[in-house]
Formats: C-alpha cells, structure tokens, sequence
C-alpha cells in the first residue's frame, strides 16, 4: 500500500459502518472498515463517526443573476401569470441596479460551497442583447475557485436565438473561451421557431462538441413535442448521455399515459431532466421518470433573483424539498431524493470521478446524522466540506479560498 496523505478515521459510510478513507494527490486510494490502522499517512484526521456523503451536485444555477448578499430586490409579479418575456424584463431592469456581477456571483457560490455543492453547472447569459460580458466575469470568478469547486458554465440565450439576431454566432464564440455546455430556451414559445433553434443549438454542440443543457418551461402538451423533438434530434445524434432539459414542467401537468410514454422517449434518447420542485408549478414526477430509465437531477435555479426571492444554495435542503413535494415517506424514496442532488447529478453533468470509492476525487461532507433517510429529512447544518482531501469548509464555515 503507497503512503496516503491524508487518512480520514471515523468515517461512518452509507451502510453505517465506521471506516477509514485514504487519500493520495485528491484521490481516494483505499475505504476500509475500522481504524485503517495498517494504511501509511502523512496526516491523520478522526471525523468522529460523523456521516461522510459526497458533495453535492449544484446542478442548475445562474450566477449571474443572483442579488444575494446585493440589497433586497422586491418581487414584481407578472401581470398575468407567468410569464418569460414579462420576468426577462424585470430582470434587465433589476440587474441595470445591481451590485457588481463579480461581487454577487462570488456570493452565491461561497453560499453554495459552504453548504456542501464541490460540483456545479451555472448558466450564464450569452446572447445579442448581453454580448459576452457576463461569461467573461464569471469565467475569471471560476478561475478564483477552481481549487475548492469545479465549475461547468453553459451558455444560455436569455433573449432568444432567433428572435435576437447576432446570438447564433455569440453562443458559438462563447466556447473559444471557456464555456462547457450550449444552452437552450423554450423554442417553440420564446423564439417560436423550435425547429431553427434547435438547428442552432445542436448545430453548435456538434460543431463544439459539448453537452446541452436546455432550459423548457413550456407547458402540456407543447412541452412534450418540444421534448419529443429534443429527443429525436439527440438520438439523430448520437448525442445520449450527452443532453439535459432543465424543469420541464410539462411532465407534471399531462395525464400518466402521456408520462410514461414521454418517459420511455427520453430514457432511450439517454436524456436527463432537471428539476428544482419549484413551489407554485407542477414539476416532473421523478419516480415514474427513474423506473423508465431517465436520469433526474437537480439544483437550486434562481436564488434572490428577479424570478423569485427564495433560494439558499443549500443542495440538501433541496432533496428534502423535493421528498416533501413528491410525497416521499419511506427510507428507500428519501434515498432517492438524496441521489438526485449527488450521484444522478454527477452522471448528469458528465463528472466521472465523482462518489465515495476507490480512484474518485475526495470530495466528501460531513454530515451530524445517523444515515442518509434522517440527513434528508433534517438537513442538519454545521456541514464540513473537503474537496481534492483538503478541508474548505469547517462546521459551516469557508476556510479555504
């Protein structure tokens, strides 16, 4: 057995077992029950029997648009409903008055860091109307963080592709430097071309090769063609596993038959979907999706935006929040929600060394729980947070920059 760096002691794993996790250069080398006394260390460091669970998957956020730790932005309700264009625009003017982007985008993420998230995907506004100023923020705000949180950013047309002339062409340059995933925005309703703005979208992730990522709030029956033409373009493709649809409200609001067809559509097109269950919307019934083979994951959208004024970047508050609204009750389905913001988000998100094993990255949590139904339904605080083996977070505190 090599040296390890580090040896983690008193590790109490899913099964509630008390082991010992090895750590060499960021990588688990060894999980062993008991003390891992025979294992070699530099460093020894006892967790005191806390729970040790993976970090969480923040996987859907804007850091770009968030007011936390801005002034308070009173909601303004839409006229009529909701509705996407109306919310845009109160977004523009809010974000005319708001704080630095680099300020408030640094915030939201020392936010979601010190509650447990070491994965992430931010959407971030790329398009004719915003140009290519806010990627270039938040890409040097990654930089400042790559040590303690990897970052995707995907470039995500706020204002439309079609409707907003010049935005094909910005989405593509966005990835000469640095973006990871092309986005996507309601095509059938926003721009009402879904046929040439999927053109541009999938155009952009073959040219690039890049995951996609698109966001569908579409309702019913519009927003099952829209997901059956996603689905039909990936699989045309080749592209399984390598696209997401973000909310997709339209799986909670048709009939189960609709559902379960949809479902099978999406799971042999090896598309995930993203769901933050959020509160006044129907949202996609994540067991039905998972039986049929689909891959839900989630993230906590908007936090104290000029969409709405909740969100805490806390990824575990979120599996409860999606347990409490999906009625989850018995300990198999709590682990279910737990799942969607860790394991389910990393295959998502295409994070491959990911998890509590032997040659993944040793990014972990500790949890003061007994096991995860009960960190579920808790959400217990005062979370210590590793990334790469080294401790950036102590009882809910950053300490590591």
């Amino acid at each position: 057995m090599q040296n390890a760096d580090t040896l983690f002691r008193g590790a109490k794993l899913f099964d509630g077992t008390l082991s010992s996790i090895a750590v060499k250069d960021g990588k688990i080398i060894s999980i062993e029950s008991g003390s891992g006394i025979n294992i070699p260390a530099n460093h020894v460091v006892d967790l005191g029997g806390a729970l040790v669970v993976p970090g969480f998957v923040e996987g859907h956020i804007h850091l770009d648009t968030s007011f936390y730790g801005d002034a308070w932005k009173p909601h303004k309700a839409c006229t009529a409903g909701f509705d996407v264009r109306e919310r845009v625009e109160f977004q523009r003017r809010n974000l005319a008055e708001a704080a630095p982007m680099a300020e408030r985008a640094r915030s939201q993420l020392e936010l979601c860091i010190a509650n447990g998230s070491t994965h992430m995907r931010s959407h971030v506004m790329v398009d004719a109307v915003t140009g290519l100023k806010s990627l270039e923020t938040l890409l040097a705000v990654r930089e400042e963080y790559r040590d303690i949180i990897d970052i995707q950013l995907a470039a995500f047309p706020q204002n439309g592709i079609i409707t907003c002339p010049g935005t094909a062409e910005l989405l593509d340059a966005a990835f000469d430097m640095g973006c990871n995933v092309i986005g996507g925005l309601d095509p059938a309703s926003f721009d009402r071309e879904a046929k040439a703005h999927l053109d541009v979208v999938f155009g952009i992730a073959e040219k690039r090769d890049v995951d996609i990522d698109i966001h569908l709030h579409d309702p019913n029956r519009l927003g099952i063609f829209e997901l059956e033409e996603i689905a039909a373009r990936t699989r045309a493709l080749g592209m399984q596993g390598h696209v997401a649809v973000s909310h997709a409200y339209a799986l909670g609001e048709v009939s189960p038959d609709v559902v379960s067809r949809t479902a099978q559509i999406l799971a042999e097109a090896g598309i995930a979907i993203m769901t933050n269950a959020p509160g006044d919307r129907s949202f996609p019934p994540i067991l039905e999706l998972r039986r049929a083979g689909v891959t839900v994951f989630s993230g906590s959208d908007n936090i104290r935006d000029s969409w709405w004024p909740y969100g805490d970047g806390d990824m575990l508050g979120r599996a409860m929040m999606i347990g409490y609204r999906s009625g989850f009750y018995t300990d198999n389905d709590l682990r279910v929600a737990f799942d969607v913001v860790t394991e389910a988000g990393a295959k998502a998100l295409g994070f491959t060394d990911y998890g509590l094993r032997k040659n993944a990255n040793a990014d972990f949590v500790t949890l003061n729980a007994e096991h995860i139904p009960e960190a579920v339904v808790s959400v217990p605080k005062h979370r210590s947070v590793y990334k790469a083996g080294k401790c950036v977070v102590r009882d809910g505190v950053l300490v590591r920059k």
